[in-house]
């Protein structure tokens, strides 16, 4: 049986840029582009038109600017998508303020057609992508390869979301976790809400940026 398409909308104020992120999605044989919006309002208005999976979001936008823009669009009812920053600025104010707003991503407008492509992939199974010179910023400067220490005594966790939080840490989708850890997803995502309630932080990515902020990730 054929997987479904992920569908994706494209809002950047340029048309050119538009245009190239379309021929990369549209190359891929498992994406489309549904929709391009040029201002973070067309963006509000196409996703709740279209419903798509993810959306590539600039963040620098005439009208209504991309953090306003994603906060608007996962506050609607309905189907949530997935939402990548794609910027030229790396910039810590902006992706804090746009991660904190619920974006699943923060990538700058160089990255790689396959780095893009397979980023949309990662979000859109539940995983989070960030633009690895914005992480090293955002965590510290830590070191990009983790030794992940126990943190169970620390914030309470049990032994099961022990592992979940560990496989987060080390990039791991829902998914892939059910399959590691022999569970199912949606018991997966219960023990994923635990660990963010017992941390304190709203999303996967805040996880990360946790673990290597408090030393829980070398």
């Amino acid at each position: 049986m054929t997987e479904p398409l992920i569908t994706v909308l494209i809002a950047d104020d340029q048309d050119l840029v538009r245009t190239g992120f379309a021929l990369v999605v549209n190359s891929a044989p498992d994406m489309r582009v549904v929709a391009t919006a040029a201002t973070g309002k067309e963006a509000v208005a196409l996703a709740a038109e279209h419903c798509p999976d993810v959306i590539l979001m600039d963040i620098r936008m005439p009208d209504t600017d991309g953090i306003i823009a994603t906060r608007t669009i996962l506050a609607a009812p309905g189907p949530t998508p997935k939402i990548v920053a794609l910027t030229t600025y790396d910039n810590d104010d902006y992706a804090t303020r746009i991660l904190n707003a619920g974006a699943s991503g923060y990538l700058l407008k160089d990255a790689t057609a396959e780095g893009l492509t397979a980023a949309i992939r990662t979000v859109h199974r539940g995983g989070s992508v960030i633009a690895p010179s914005t992480t090293r910023r955002l965590v510290g400067g830590h070191a990009s390869s983790p030794s992940i220490r126990d943190t169970t005594a620390a914030v309470g966790f049990t032994a099961r979301e022990q592992d979940v939080f560990d496989l987060i840490v080390a990039g791991a989708s829902n998914a892939e976790i059910a399959q590691r850890l022999h569970l199912a997803e949606v018991t997966v995502k219960t023990h994923v809400g635990r660990v963010l309630a017992k941390l304190g932080v709203r999303d996967r990515v805040n996880i990360v940026i946790w673990a290597y902020r408090n030393g829980v990730v070398r």
